[in-house]
C-alpha cells in the first residue's frame, strides 16, 4: 500500500575523503537512476560554491544529464540562488530543461547565497542586485515562466523562451519564517530545511497556510519538510555510519569542514566533551535507525508538520550504505 506522503530525495552531491568531485557527481547520477527505479518522487540536486564538501555547483547543468539517466521521477534544483542571478536566464534554463524533459522539472529557489561572500560578489560580477531585491525576482521569474508580466520596470515586454506546453513547478525553499512568508504571498509550494533549522517547529507551516494566497500553477498549500536521514539494517550500523558528518559538522563549525570524513577518520578524532554534546544533540534532530525507527520519525514529522511530501537528505562515506539507506527506506515507506 502507498504512504499518501510521497518520498523524495535532496542530493548535494558530497565530496568525500579519499575521492573526489567527478566520484561525487558519478555518485548522484547511479542514484538518481536508483530512485527512479524504487519510485521516488523527486530528485532535487543542490547548489553551492567553493566548497571543498560539496560539489553541485550547477544544478541546472547536472539536471540535464540526469534527465537522460532516469525516466519518470520529477528532477528539479534544491536550489537556485535566485539572488546571485538574472530572473530571465533562470526562466530560460529551466524552460529549456522543461522542453527536453516535459512535466518533470521543478525549479526550487532560495536566497541564501550559498558561499562565502568573496566567491558570491565573484558569481555576481559587480551587480548591484542583492537579496533585499529577492521577493521582486521571485515575482519577475514566476512571471516569465508563465507568460505574464514581470513586476520590475522596464521587463514589461520581456518574454522568455523556448515556448512550453505547461511550466517548469516553481518551489520556494527557506530554513526560516520570511521564506514561508514569501511562500505564502507569492501562492508556491514550500519547502522547509528542517536539516538546517531544525529548531523551527511545525508554526512554520502554520504560517504558510494561514497566509497562503493562491497562484498561478499552485491553487493551495504544499508543505514539504526536509530531513536528514540515515537508514540501516541495526541502528548500531545506521549510528556508526552517521560518525562521518558528525565529525564534518563539527569542523564545518570550526570553519573548516573539508571533504566528508570516512567513519574510521571519525572513529581516530580525539572529541572534546563540547563537541560530543553539539553530536548527541544534533542527532535528536535527525531520522537515524532501522527503517522502522527512521519510518516513525517521519511519520511523526508528517503528522505534527501536516505535510504533503517529505524529502529526505542522506550522506555516508559509503557509496553502498547510502544506496542500501534509499533502498531500506522506501520499501518500509510503503
Amino acid at each position: 500500500m502507498q504512504n499518501p506522503v510521497k518520498l523524495s530525495v535532496l542530493d548535494q552531491s558530497p565530496v568525500k575523503s579519499g575521492l573526489d568531485a567527478y566520484s561525487a557527481i558519478s555518485e548522484t547520477l547511479e542514484l538518481a537512476a536508483l530512485c527512479d527505479n524504487l519510485g521516488y518522487h523527486r530528485y532535487w540536486v543542490a547548489e553551492h560554491h567553493a566548497s571543498d564538501a560539496l560539489a553541485g555547483c550547477s544544478p541546472e547543468v547536472l539536471l540535464g544529464r540526469l534527465g537522460a539517466e532516469t525516466k519518470d521521477i520529477r528532477l528539479g534544483s534544491g536550489g537556485i540562488m535566485l539572488p546571485h542571478y538574472s530572473p530571465y536566464k533562470v526562466a530560460e534554463n529551466f524552460r529549456m530543461l522543461e522542453t527536453m524533459y516535459p512535466s518533470r522539472i521543478d525549479l526550487g529557489i532560495g536566497r541564501a547565497p550559498g558561499t562565502d561572500p568573496f566567491t558570491a560578489a565573484a558569481i555576481r560580477y559587480g551587480s548591484t542586485v542583492g537579496p533585499e531585491h529577492f521577493p521582486n525576482m521571485v515575482l519577475d521569474l514566476q512571471a516569465l515562466l508563465n507568460d505574464t508580466e514581470p513586476v520590475t520596470p522596464g521587463l514589461e515586454n520581456a518574454q522568455a523562451y523556448p515556448k512550453v506546453e505547461t511550466p517548469p513547478e516553481l518551489w520556494m525553499l527557506g530554513s526560516s519564517s520570511d521564506s514561508s512568508s514569501l511562500a505564502a504571498l507569492a501562492g508556491l509550494p514550500y519547502n522547509f530545511a528542517h536539516f538546517i533549522n531544525p529548531m523551527i517547529g511545525p508554526e512554520i507551516f502554520e504560517n504558510y497556510r494561514e497566509n497562503f494566497q493562491a497562484g498561478p500553477n499552485c491553487d493551495s498549500p504544499h508543505s514539504v519538510l526536509t530531513v536528514f536521514t540515515i537508514c540501516a539494517e541495526t541502528e548500531k550500523e545506521a549510528l556508526e555510519l552517521s560518525k562521518s558528518r558528525d565529525l564534518w559538522f563539527i569542523r564545518l563549525l570550526r570553519g573548516n569542514p573539508g571533504p566528508f570524513p570516512s567513519v574510521q577518520e571519525a572513529a581516530d578524532y580525539a572529541y572534546s566533551a563540547r563537541e560530543i554534546e553539539v553530536i548527541e544533540e544534533n542527532r535528536k534532530k535527525r531520522a537515524i535507525g532501522t527503517p522502522e525507527q527512521v519510518c516513525e520519525k517521519l511519520e511523526s514529522y508528517a503528522h505534527d508538520f501536516e505535510l504533503d511530501e517529505l524529502m529526505i537528505l542522506t550522506i555516508t562515506h559509503s557509496k553502498s550504505a547510502r544506496t542500501k539507506s534509499y533502498e531500506l527506506l522506501y520499501s518500509n515507506w510503503n
